[in-house]
């Protein structure tokens, strides 16, 4: 039986606990505050400094998102939620570890023909790490640290490891972005709009007064084309077949994913899609739908939430992207120290650098990076 983190235990064991909560300017974090304050807590909003002022193409239509040149208007709406709440607000720069862990990240993945994840590296070490180090630097003693993430934390009394949940509202869950907490993060994590739908949230924000309740949600981590983040100078190579036959050119590796399909620039009996980037020889491999199917894969770079490591196989369901639904399929564990996992039927377009989150039904057994896929269909 599990129980629930402090949140709920009631308003007179929360009155001299101290939340950071992390704002962005959006609903759900204002929300989380919101609800905090009611439950008791002493609460402070915290916001991330992220843009380093990098001059970048415009993005016209782009959608809110965590780092561009908008971050200014962000922060003052996250400013305007805290005198509204009325609560402490400060910004707090971060901007020269974003480059290092996320940015930096971002580049050498693409580099070196991988698809990275930058959302889940920045909310491993700088939402839920460097943030709030440099608050507490900064004077802000704490307990915990809230976000407005839509997932669940809780405590097993049998075994004192905190556990991850999806979150109620299973088309907001964002327990893929965040599988790489740490115990030690997780025991100070506190998630209040995990146990709502979307639509309520809206409610509370509008109730509240909140002038964030109808806001366009950010998308990504950069609204406009990731190309114009990547630095890197034209490497020209072949795009081929699997067989060997050269189909066409291209200009660099990093501009393209496993499973695209658009933008290739190659005249063919049937739509053509990447199936396989290969650093060492400078070519992408190119193929039919039918051969973006995989069955096999390695994983590494585990977190493990539910348990200190796999010792054994284990059925689990598993999500390989963000928008896809988990499915079901094994994982082994391997004397590397990596895991094999196999899908029971294929899955298209596995990729390497992606994240795989392994469940167990709506607990979150862990996770951890696509190193290779050992078998096409």
């Amino acid at each position: 039986m599990l129980t629930l983190q402090p949140i709920f235990r009631g308003l007179a064991s929360n009155k001299d606990r101290t939340v950071l909560v992390g704002l962005s300017g959006g609903v759900d974090s204002s929300v989380a505050a919101h609800i905090l304050k009611k439950e008791g807590y002493h609460v402070i909003g915290i916001t991330m400094a992220l843009w380093d002022g990098k001059k970048l193409p415009p993005s016209p239509g782009g959608k809110h998102a965590c780092y561009g040149p908008d971050e200014e208007e962000e922060i003052q709406e996250a400013k305007e939620v805290a005198k509204i709440l009325e609560i402490p607000f400060e910004v707090l720069d971060c901007s020269a570890e974003y480059k290092r862990s996320v940015l930096d990240y971002f580049r050498n993945e693409y580099y070196l023909g991988r698809t990275p994840n930058p959302c889940v590296q920045c909310n491993q070490h700088i939402k839920f790490g460097l943030l709030p180090e440099l608050a507490e630097k900064k004077g802000f003693s704490y307990d915990y640290f809230a976000t407005g993430h839509y997932a669940r934390v809780e405590k097993d009394p049998l075994t004192g490891r905190f556990l991850m949940k999806r979150g109620v509202d299973l088309k907001k869950d964002q327990t893929y972005f965040i599988y790489r907490l740490t115990q030690s993060q997780l025991s100070k994590a506190l998630l209040p709009i995990g146990s709502f739908h979307k639509t309520r949230i809206k409610e509370i924000a509008k109730e509240a007064g909140l002038p964030v309740y109808d806001k366009e949600e950010s998308q990504d981590f950069y609204s406009g084309n990731y190309k114009d983040l990547l630095e890197h100078e034209p490497q020209p190579g072949e795009i081929k077949l699997a067989g060997g036959q050269t189909v066409g050119t291209h200009q660099g590796i990093w501009n393209y994913t496993i499973g695209q399909r658009k933008g290739l620039g190659i005249a063919w009996s049937e739509p053509l899609y990447v199936i396989r980037l290969d650093k060492e020889t400078n070519e992408v491999i190119v193929g039919t739908r039918n051969e973006t199917f995989n069955t096999s894969f390695l994983v590494d770079d585990l977190n493990w939430i539910a348990f200190r490591g796999l010792d054994r196989p284990m059925n689990v369901s598993i999500k390989i992207r963000s928008a896809q639904k988990d499915r079901d399929a094994m994982v082994e564990p391997l004397e590397n120290g990596m895991v094999k996992a196999t899908f029971f039927h294929p899955n298209d377009s596995i990729t390497p650098g992606q994240s795989a989150v392994f469940y167990d039904a709506d607990l979150v057994l862990g996770g951890g990076v696509i190193k290779e896929v050992l078998s096409i269909s």
